[in-house]
């Protein structure tokens, strides 16, 4: 229910989205549908994010790249959930259903920051120039988490480093 608030809501004015969601969330039987329509537009509201929920952003964004510099052939085929882009950056968002969620980003799962890191260095190529930031959303709560680049970087050299490897 989360995951399509989050789609479905930045394509909706600000001050109709609360009512919209408690309908929607009501309409599927959510019990505490008040309390999960304020944490939904809690996240879309979040300064750090805000752009990836605003008009101009976009949902479902196909990315495709070649990443030579990871390792020979080496391509990325992915789906972003949310995306903006601005004058300067790029943000990238994407939604995650663990529960429960993990409240750290040095704990997210290597399998989520394997995803983000190539994500961001596929973008990388795709906006040259730009900063590129990423962040997960969980639905639990639901609560936007930021990745830190450094973390980012740890995950490539990883993947650098198995792909060596191979």
């Amino acid at each position: 229910l989360v995951h399509t608030l989050l789609a479905r809501l930045p394509e909706i004015a600000p001050d109709k989205r609360k009512a919209l969601a408690v309908r929607f969330l009501q309409a599927n039987k959510h019990d505490e549908a008040e309390k999960l329509a304020d944490e939904t537009i809690r996240v879309l509201s979040d300064p750090q994010f805000a752009a990836c929920f605003a008009p101009g952003s976009r949902a479902e964004v196909a990315i495709v790249a070649d990443l030579p510099e990871i390792g020979d052939g080496a391509r990325l085929n992915g789906r972003i959930d949310r995306l903006a882009i601005t004058d300067t950056e790029v943000l990238a968002i994407d939604f995650k259903t663990n529960r429960p969620p993990p409240s750290r980003a040095e704990d997210v799962s290597t399998l989520y920051l394997a995803q983000m890191a190539l994500y961001r260095a596929a973008l990388a190529k795709v906006f040259p120039g730009k900063r590129i930031a990423t962040a997960l959303v969980w639905t639990e709560g639901p609560h936007l988490m930021p990745l830190p680049d450094a973390l980012l970087d740890a995950e490539i050299a990883k993947i650098t480093a198995r792909l060596a490897a191979a």
